[in-house]
C-alpha cells in the first residue's frame, strides 16, 4: 500500500497510482484529525473524494505517532495527550476516539489504537505497552460494534505487539484475535531492531494469525522483507520506501538500484530500466532523468517515485506468479541481489 499520509501519495496522481498497479492505500489519521480534521475530510465526501481514489484505503491508528512523538505525548491507561505538531494545540486520542474519526474520515479499513513501545528490546516497557493495547482494543472493538460494525462497510484491524519476545508476542495474538475482526496486524517491527530480529519476529508471529484473515504487517516495505514476510504468511504492507526514495532521486531497477545524479548518467539515451513499462522508462532517457533531477525540476519526483511503485508492484506481481510454479525461493534470490547491488553507469 502507498503511503499517503495527508490524502495524497506525495507527487503521484491518482490515475498514475492504479496504473503502477496500486491496489490500496494508506492515509495517517493522526495527520488528518490535525489538518483539515475529520469533520471537513467528511464534509468533502469522505477520504475516497479528498484523493480522487475508488479503490480501497486504510488509516492507521495513530499508534505509530505515540512512538515516533514521545518527547511531546503523554501515555495513560485512557489515552494519549499529543501536542499538535501545525499549532501546539492539545490533541486527545483514546480508543474510542480514534474509532470515531476514522468512522468520519470514510477509510475502508480503520486499525485499532495501539501503543508502539519505544524500545522492543526492554522487555518492562513492551510488557506495558503490549497489555496496554489489549486493553484499549477492547474498548475500540465496543465501540466499533455500537456504530454498526462491519454492516457500515468499514473494517477494523487489531494489532499484535510484544516486541522482539516470542512469549509476549504470542500471548499478544491470542488476546487480539480473541476478537473476531476482519483483518489483523503485526506492529512494533522495524521500530530500531536489526533486520535478523525484525525477520525472527515476522516468522513466529506470522504463522499464528487466522489463515483466513488478512494478515498486515505495519511499515515495513523493502524486496527482501516483502519475500521474508510473504514467507511467512503476510499478505499486506505499507512503507515510504518507494515514493520516499524516488523524491530524492534513487530508483530500484532490474539491474539494481540507481543514483540517477550520477554524472555518469548525463549524455545517456539508455532507459533507465528496459525491463519498466512505466513512463520514466518509456518515454524518458536517463540523460533526461539526470537533467531533471539536477535541475529541481517536481516531474523527476513525480517520474521516479512512479517508477518505483512500479517495481515494486511488479515485484508483487512476479511473486504471485512464482508462488504456484514453486519459484518462490528463486524469485526471492534475484530480487534480493539486485536490491543490494548498486548500479555504475559504466555497467549500461
Amino acid at each position: 500500500m502507498p503511503v499517503g499520509t495527508r490524502a495524497t501519495v506525495k507527487a503521484v496522481l491518482p490515475r498514475d497510482l492504479l496504473e503502477t498497479g496500486s491496489q490500496m492505500i494508506l492515509a495517517n489519521t493522526y495527520h488528518m484529525h490535525l489538518r483539515p480534521g475529520e469533520a471537513v475530510v467528511k464534509e468533502l465526501g469522505g477520504l475516497h473524494a479528498m484523493m480522487g481514489w475508488k479503490g480501497p484505503i486504510l488509516t492507521d491508528s495513530g499508534g505509530y505517532q505515540v512512538f515516533s512523538m514521545g518527547d511531546i505525548c503523554r501515555i495513560d491507561d485512557d489515552g494519549v495527550s499529543f501536542r499538535s505538531i501545525v499549532d501546539g494545540s492539545a490533541v486527545r486520542f483514546t480508543p474510542e476516539r480514534v474509532v470515531d474519526i476514522q468512522r468520519d474520515l470514510g477509510s475502508d479499513v480503520a486499525m485499532a489504537f495501539d501503543q508502539c513501545p519505544a524500545v522492543p528490546t526492554d522487555r518492562a516497557s513492551v510488557t506495558l505497552a503490549t497489555d496496554r493495547t489489549h486493553r484499549w482494543l477492547e474498548r475500540a472493538v465496543k465501540r466499533y460494534r455500537e456504530m454498526g460494525g462491519e454492516e457500515t462497510g468499514q473494517a477494523l484491524f487489531g494489532i499484535v505487539q510484544g516486541g522482539i519476545f516470542g512469549d509476549l508476542r504470542r500471548s499478544s495474538v491470542d488476546a487480539i484475535c480473541s476478537h473476531d475482526l476482519p483483518g489483523y496486524a503485526i506492529g512494533g517491527v522495524s521500530v530500531g531492531e536489526t533486520p535478523d530480529l525484525i525477520r525472527t519476529t515476522v516468522e513466529l508471529t506470522a504463522p499464528l494469525l487466522p489463515k483466513d484473515k488478512p494478515r498486515y504487517l505495519m511499515g515495513v516495505g523493502t524486496p527482501r522483507d516483502f519475500f521474508d514476510a510473504i514467507a511467512s504468511g503476510i499478505d499486506l504492507f505499507d512503507c515510504v520506501t518507494p515514493t520516499r526514495n524516488g523524491r530524492n532521486h534513487t530508483v530500484f531497477t532490474s539491474r539494481g538500484r540507481l543514483n540517477i545524479r550520477n554524472q555518469g548518467f548525463q549524455s545517456s539515451t539508455a532507459s533507465m530500466d528496459p525491463n519498466c513499462d512505466c513512463q520514466a522508462c518509456t518515454q524518458f532517457s536517463l540523460g533526461a532523468l539526470r537533467h531533471l533531477c539536477n535541475t529541481g525540476e517536481m516531474l523527476a519526483g513525480m517520474l521516479l517515485s512512479i517508477h518505483n511503485l512500479r517495481f515494486f508492484h511488479r515485484t508483487m506481481e512476479r511473486i504471485r506468479e512464482a508462488i504456484p510454479l514453486g519459484q518462490f525461493s528463486s524469485l526471492r534470490d534475484e530480487v534480493v541481489e539486485l536490491y543490494s547491488r548498486r548500479v555504475s553507469p559504466s555497467e549500461l
